[in-house]
């Protein structure tokens, strides 16, 4: 089963296990066509505690694990330095 990624930058590591990351997506315009950059917060797992705050990382959808939390970081992909 294949499935759904995504990338984003950890916000808040604040948290026991858990981070907030902030995915941005760039979609056209509806009427204009001029691209517009999207925001969304995700609410990750980390069970090693690895990212930290300004990483890039990569996470994918998994069963949910709270009430907010059913995405699972998968690997950091660049440290903040």
């Amino acid at each position: 089963m294949l499935r759904t990624e995504k990338v984003g930058v950890v916000t808040s590591d604040k948290m026991d296990k858990t981070l907030t990351v902030q995915v941005e997506t760039r979609v056209p315009h509806p009427r204009y066509r001029k691209l517009i950059k999207k925001r969304a917060k995700f609410y990750a797992h980390d069970e090693q505690g690895a990212a930290r705050v300004g990483d890039l990382v990569r996470i994918e959808l998994t069963r949910p694990l709270s009430k907010l939390k059913c995405w699972q970081l998968v690997e950091i992909l660049k440290k903040k330095e």
